[in-house]
């Protein structure tokens, strides 16, 4: 593995990664989707990789990001440590470059979509919306203290369709039985929640202490062991997904068959 200096600080995931891939399980439907979106590409540098989720099959992959104990658990070859801000590449070295629920955690969201423009032709982006309503039912109820995090880290979609010159935007309805460990979800299955495993492979849980945490999922339990929960959200239990505001954004070039 090359490595390259991803800049100051410890990468976050270095702290919550270690066993990311048992509960982060990549999710077929949006898998489907970002497939579709890098269809053609032979070349693709997947920055902040992570465990590799999402990747697209029978392409030549390069895996990137500042963490070791992701790139630990990555199953391809090519692996780099670096920053998104910083790329290690000549111009034009990819045919598409990938970034999937990872600009947020960037220092520099425009310098590292930049760098996505500068060494791929096409960029396929997946993130959320911070604007968009409604937001899970999680954070009005027992922790809003996730949306002061959420909304202090997520960029507003617009300044991220503008930096990225992006001209698609597909809306990613997440199904109830999502099979990705992202904190959205559990919407119609609260009883995840309450697993602090399941709660440890969010980023936004794990920089919350546990006295904040705890006390709520307690507050939760109860609710679910009464039947509270389910009498205030009933009108979600007969949901196949909802638009909670994810997104995929799509620039560059369209490819041909190869």
């Amino acid at each position: 593995m090359e490595s390259v200096a991803a800049g100051p600080g410890p990468a976050t995931y270095d702290r919550i990664g270690t066993g990311y891939r048992l509960i982060c399980r990549p999710d077929p439907r949006l898998h489907s989707l970002i497939g579709q979106a890098l269809e053609g590409a032979r070349t693709v540098v997947n920055v902040g990789a992570g465990a590799g989720s999402y990747e697209p099959e029978g392409a030549d992959v390069t895996a990137v990001d500042p963490s070791d104990v992701m790139l630990d658990q990555h199953p391809g070859v090519r692996k780099v440590k670096a920053g998104a801000e910083c790329l290690p590449f000549p111009d034009g070295s990819f045919d598409a470059a990938m970034a999937v629920m990872t600009v947020h955690h960037w220092p520099d969201v425009r310098r590292g979509l930049g760098e996505l423009r500068r060494v791929a032709r096409r960029q396929v982006v997946f993130t959320w919306d911070p604007a968009h309503r409604p937001e899970l039912w999680l954070l009005e109820e027992y922790l809003p203290e996730i949306r002061e995090l959420e909304y202090a880290r997520f960029t507003p979609l617009s300044e991220v369709v503008d930096a990225l010159d992006a001209h698609t935007v597909l809306t990613f309805p997440i199904p109830y039985d999502f099979s990705d460990g992202f904190q959205i979800a559990y919407w119609r299955r609260p009883e995840f929640y309450l697993d602090p495993v399941v709660r440890q492979a969010s980023s936004t849980f794990a920089q919350l202490a546990p006295s904040v945490v705890e006390p709520e999922m307690a507050k939760l339990r109860a609710d679910l062991d009464s039947g509270a929960w389910r009498r205030r959200h009933a009108e979600l239990l007969d949901k196949e997904s909802v638009d909670y505001g994810y997104r995929l954004l799509i620039a560059g070039e369209t490819f041909g068959p190869q």
